[in-house]
């Protein structure tokens, strides 16, 4: 390993020019060679994110891959939605107008079950919901997709880590089927990482962010992914990255994000990444098929 980790780092430090060692072990991607695509939020320019009607948008346009973020509420119950404030996607400041600035860990989950989620997109999902991680666990499980949950602000909801892998057991998603392929755990704080990898070794989980090539041997003690965004790698730092073993002695991965044109989808692509993380997984699917 030794030998195709200084390869690669050379290659990534003069910017991909020279060719690096062959990897061992097998990583992600489809039969076909082509990056995994996946939906993120679910398809996300179609319905309102991460709701039951983006991922369910997402598996009727013929996409098995979607991504969501887990927060806490007031009374501990675990939610799907991104920001750490409730304002952007739904109608909380009419429903509750004196509670600003309305955070999701300030409200119970019977409070946020009230509030309209789909309007804002579209009156066509007028009275969609917020839904909890189990109504969401349960639709990804009814439509046969594989999931990248995103455990977001985790250092606003001491012990999310535990509580989600715990919801994910009761839900089946931690048994060797799921954990082969159907499941990544992922988050901006290098130390939830490491927490999940601590307390289920088997799960695939993934760092988001892109460290710099010489800190890529300690993150692939514990991630088995680097998720960068797209605006920040280049054929040369993916190359560095697949020259690590993760903790599971495969190359470590990446699934860049969030990439929703056609030239950088193929841009990315050309750089050899294993998974694109897309709110048009449509646009990225057609220019990936045209290579």
């Amino acid at each position: 390993m030794h030998a195709r980790v200084a390869a690669a780092t050379t290659a990534a430090l003069l910017g991909g020019a020279l060719l690096v060692l062959p990897t061992s072990g097998a990583r992600a991607k489809t039969e076909g060679g082509t990056p995994v695509i996946v939906s993120h939020r679910g398809a996300s320019a179609y319905a309102p994110e991460n709701t039951l009607a983006s991922i369910d948008k997402a598996a009727a346009m013929g996409f098995r891959w979607v991504e969501n973020d887990v927060q806490r509420t007031k009374d501990g119950r675990l939610v799907v939605l991104h920001d750490a404030s409730l304002a952007r996607t739904t109608d909380v400041e009419q429903v509750y107008p004196g509670r600003a600035p309305w955070n999701v860990k300030d409200f119970t989950a019977a409070e946020i079950a009230r509030l309209d989620a789909g309007s804002w997109f579209g009156s066509q999902y007028k009275g969609t919901r917020v839904p909890t991680l189990n109504q969401y666990m349960n639709r990804v499980s009814h439509n046969h997709q594989k999931l990248v949950l995103e455990i977001k602000n985790p250092e606003l909801y001491p012990g999310i880590e535990r509580q989600t892998l715990k919801l994910l057991s009761n839900d089946g998603w931690l048994d060797p089927a799921h954990l082969k392929s159907r499941l990544v755990v992922q988050s901006f704080s290098a130390d939830s990482v490491r927490t999940v990898h601590d307390l289920r070794p088997a799960i695939k989980t993934a760092f988001l962010g892109t460290p710099s090539v010489a800190q890529l041997h300690e993150y692939a003690q514990f991630a088995d992914q680097i998720n960068s965004s797209y605006t920040t790698i280049s054929s040369g730092y993916v190359a560095a990255l697949h020259a690590f073993d993760g903790p599971h002695g495969r190359p470590v991965e990446i699934f860049t994000w969030t990439v929703n044109d056609a030239d950088s989808a193929r841009r990315v692509a050309h750089y050899d990444v294993d998974g694109v993380i897309t709110n048009k997984p449509d646009v990225v699917r057609e220019a990936l098929q045209g290579r």
